[in-house]
């Protein structure tokens, strides 16, 4: 091979200095030999051979030598030439290099040409070095065999990620640049991408620190058709330390002390590495005491002795405690705290049913919303207190053993329920401030912890209230007057109706049946409607009763006349009607019509009896005269009996 070298140099330089022949001659010469056949060219005195030359030697075998000869340099002349193909990747020997390009001898008939440029990752080529090269053409325009070895590095790199993916081995990159999301690697020549989640186990804050590093990755997914390679780093962690996870867990018992740093802090607690392994610290296991975020009490990368409360070995989770370091702030609980002694502490918790007072780190006691005020009317605590407030309380209940306790702060002021019979008597007036209001009446406060309720038929004589909402409000302040106290049940009913007399003593006078007053209808439902009377009065006229004499019934806001047809003190109900007025008047009417029609019948009853009486003393002419008035009279008599059976059907 170098012997070859050498000739192929040698020649080369002698054409290189040894050009003597012009382009134009050749063109002759090439034309003039195209123009002559070899017999002319054997028979024309153009040649003229020196000594005697055999122009049939070719067919007789080179000349002199003998057949086996010639088989043998035959087979040393085909072995000097390599069959290859387009697309196809082969060695090349570097036998010049120039500022252009990189001559390589691939041992076909004529060398290649390779860019300069694709040799810029190696800056020390020599002549004689061996690479590889990708055969792009046989042969250009120009007869010139066009070589690469971008290509031929690429389409290897290709090959090699391709087995790391399949055989799952590992490969190594340099981290060229930082993208969006992660970082550029340069796999032999093939740019792979590196998601920011796939650089280590633990969270990246600055990816520009792994640029320009070369480290080793895995292939985790290609994308053929756009030539997209995903590589990660993450893996290569994660299976050493699940090696270390398996030989730690193994090593782990329950109560052991730990060494880690804070590794992540999320709301529900903290990750804490172990050395190889993740253990978590749940909040409730941070602090004896309450706490809203870890962060109150832990910071990134600080290193604490935490102890092994449970593990998995299956799933190599772990679970750690802090507080359970120190011991229980109730197993330290002062002595002297017991019944009856007074507290100082925090609100840490407010809820419907009450607040949650933090005397110590880690004891607290629950201020049921009972024990607040000495109020019967139960409120919401967050009236009293919120979070944060510094307050003194009464301990009630004390349970060293559960760890329990009950509190008050009503019991650190006076009960006013104590002798309060000498300052509210029964028939005493007070003011009071409505608190609250149900269907059955007002829940009223006449001083701090004293409640009262109004009922609602206590609210007023003359109104008919459907709910304490349409009589007063929340806020309003009332006049009341203690209908009945009950101390020990701590009861205390109150009116405001009984301030004033019964105005239903007076209405019972005024409002008497068969009485007509004057009105206005307030509101019409489908039974009837509410109908304000004088005085401040409201009646109810049912819906039959509120026809007028034109058959149309009364509205909203009409004024007329009604007449009372119910009158019941007891219950304050006053039913009234209106066309019971007209009905009345029109019965009126047709009595004194049927009195006068049976006056008339009676006059003409009697006329007709003295004519009877006269007839026997009449002649037989007076007869005839006396027969037809006879039968008016009698026509009239029938005509009167059947008005009056007339009118007892109407009635």
């Amino acid at each position: 091979m170098a012997k070859k070298l050498e000739a192929e140099k040698e020649l080369k330089a002698k054409l290189q200095s040894e050009e003597t022949v012009t382009v134009k001659q050749r063109e002759n010469i090439e034309s003039e030999a195209d123009s002559i056949s070899i017999e002319e060219i054997k028979s024309s005195s153009m040649i003229t051979p020196s000594g005697d030359f055999d122009w049939d030697a070719d067919d007789k075998g080179f000349g002199n030598y003998s057949q086996s000869d010639r088989e043998k340099f035959e087979k040393m002349y085909s072995g000097t030439f390599n069959s290859i193909n387009k697309g196809e990747i082969i060695p090349g020997v570097v036998v010049l290099i120039n500022n252009k390009d990189v001559v390589l001898n691939i041992g076909f008939k004529s060398d290649g040409l390779v860019s300069i440029s694709e040799f810029r990752d190696t800056p020390n080529l020599q002549i004689g070095d061996t690479v590889d090269v990708f055969v792009e053409s046989q042969e250009d325009a120009n007869g010139q065999l066009i070589l690469s070895r971008k290509r031929a590095k690429t389409q290897r790199s290709w090959e090699t990620i391709n087995a790391a993916l399949d055989n799952d081995t590992i490969i190594t990159g340099y981290v060229k640049s930082r993208t969006k999301g992660g970082l550029i690697v340069d796999i032999m020549g093939v740019e792979a991408f590196l998601p920011g989640s796939q650089i280590d186990i633990k969270p990246i804050r600055d990816y520009d620190v792994y640029v320009g590093k070369t480290m080793e990755f895995k292939v985790v997914k290609i994308n053929h058709e756009f030539k997209n390679v995903v590589v990660s780093h993450r893996v290569l962690i994660e299976d050493d330390l699940e090696t270390q996870k398996t030989e730690i867990v193994a090593k782990l018992e329950k109560g052991q002390v730990l060494e880690g740093s804070v590794k992540n802090i999320t709301d529900f607690g903290i990750f804490i590495d172990l050395g190889g392994v993740d253990g978590l610290l749940h909040i409730t296991d941070i602090s004896w005491g309450r706490i809203d975020h870890p962060r109150e009490v832990l910071s990134l990368d600080q290193k604490i002795n935490v102890v092994v409360l449970d593990f998995d070995d299956e799933k190599k989770r772990i679970a750690l405690g802090l507080k359970q370091l120190t011991p229980h702030p109730w197993e330290t609980l002062d002595t002297t705290i017991k019944v009856g002694s007074k507290v100082k502490g925090k609100i840490v918790t407010v809820a419907d049913y009450g607040a949650f007072l933090e005397i110590s780190s880690g004891v607290e006691g629950l201020i049921h919303v009972s024990e607040m005020s000495w109020s019967q009317n139960l409120r919401n605590p967050q009236e009293f207190m919120k979070i944060g407030d510094e307050i003194e309380a009464q301990v009630l209940t004390i349970d060293r053993t559960d760890r329990k306790m009950s509190l008050g702060i009503k019991q650190m002021t006076p009960d006013p329920w104590k002798n309060i019979a000498e300052r509210y008597p029964i028939g005493s007036r007070h003011k009071a401030i409505v608190k609250n209001m149900t269907n059955f009446g007002v829940f009223v406060e006449i001083e701090e912890g004293i409640d009262g309720l109004i009922h609602i038929s206590d609210l007023s004589w003359s109104k008919k209230v459907n709910h304490p909402n349409e009589f007063t409000k929340i806020g309003e302040t009332l006049d009341v007057v203690v209908l009945e106290l009950d101390e020990a049940n701590r009861k205390l009913s109150l009116g405001h109706k009984q301030l004033e007399e019964n105005p239903w003593d007076t209405f019972e006078t005024i409002f008497t049946l068969d009485s007509i007053h004057d009105g206005t209808l307030l509101k019409v439902t489908d039974k009837g409607a509410i109908v304000a009377l004088p005085y401040g009065v409201e009646g109810f006229v049912p819906t039959k009763h509120m026809v007028k004499e034109d058959g149309k019934s009364l509205k909203a806001e009409e004024a007329s006349s009604f007449k009372i047809i119910e009158f019941n003190k007891d219950s304050k109900r006053i039913v009234v009607s209106h066309a019971r007025i007209w009905e009345e008047a029109k019965m009126e009417e047709r009595k004194e019509e049927y009195n006068q029609k049976k006056t008339e019948a009676k006059a003409t009853a009697n006329a007709v009896k003295k004519v009877k009486e006269s007839v026997e003393k009449s002649t037989l002419g007076d007869l005839s005269v006396l027969a037809q008035l006879k039968e008016k009279m009698e026509g009239a008599e029938d005509k009167a009996k059947n008005s009056k059976k007339e009118e007892s059907k109407a009635e």
